[in-house]
């Protein structure tokens, strides 16, 4: 039988300075077939150039500047993969990552999204060595996910009102439309951490968004406790 095709999502802005890693460890994953999305939310440095240098299985698709979210949903529109997952510009992935949450839907059929651990690291002053900043955790993020596209046909898209936690957003969401995920013990993201990251230079900003977003998520599930109460007490 023919393997599936996984579509892998890069939405990137302005990214040349890590690109080029974060695509060399989707395309020395031994997973075939493969295609990349890089998915240029407006880029004005060479990261297109980049892109289009590394050919086939890469292909960029472009917009004018919309955010993260809205960068995911274009490479989302753009795929044609059975299976979906993300990498952003500046993480790597382990060599294995596909091959190991292939194998877990390989084990379940019933399974739609596959997530993993991550672990930070920054790059040593002297050159290429990482250092590790913390042990692996548990990851529901987009970076960590491999999903059957069917996943996204019944939850949507990222929300893109959300600047930081449009992730969180849709597992909450892939959570009430009864979306079958499962967490692996096993590290598959290294989460590059510099001094351009947006949870770090608008951290303050990135909490309160989720704050504001986990609000939203008990609101919404107290609205349907209510609706349950009252239709058990007619």
């Amino acid at each position: 039988m023919t393997a599936p095709l996984i579509s892998v999502i890069v939405p990137t802005f302005d990214g040349e300075r890590y690109l080029e890693a974060a695509l060399a460890s989707v395309l020395t994953q031994p997973w075939r077939p493969l295609e990349v999305v890089v998915s240029d939310d407006g880029s004005s440095d060479g990261t297109v150039t980049m892109a289009q240098a590394s050919g086939a299985p890469v292909r960029v698709v472009r917009q004018t500047r919309g955010g993260p979210a809205s960068a995911r949903n274009l490479g989302l529109s753009a795929a044609r993969g059975d299976f979906i997952a993300f990498i952003d510009q500046d993480d790597l992935w382990i060599p294995e990552k596909l091959a190991v949450q292939m194998a877990a839907f390989d084990a379940d059929p019933a399974l739609d999204v596959c997530v993993g651990h991550i672990q930070r690291f920054h790059d040593a002053a002297a050159g290429s060595v990482r250092v590790m900043l913390d042990d692996p955790v548990p990851a529901y993020l987009s970076i960590t996910m491999l999903a059957k596209r069917a996943a996204f046909d019944r939850v949507g898209g990222f929300d893109t009102s959300l600047a930081f936690s449009d992730s969180a957003d849709w597992f909450f969401r892939a959570r009430d439309a009864g979306v079958n995920v499962l967490l692996l013990p096993n590290l598959l993201t290294l989460h590059r951490e510099h001094d351009a990251n947006m949870s770090l230079t608008r951290g303050d900003q990135a909490r309160q968004e989720f704050m504001r977003l986990l609000k939203r998520k008990i609101d919404r599930e107290r609205g349907r406790a209510t609706v349950h109460g009252d239709s058990a007490g007619e």
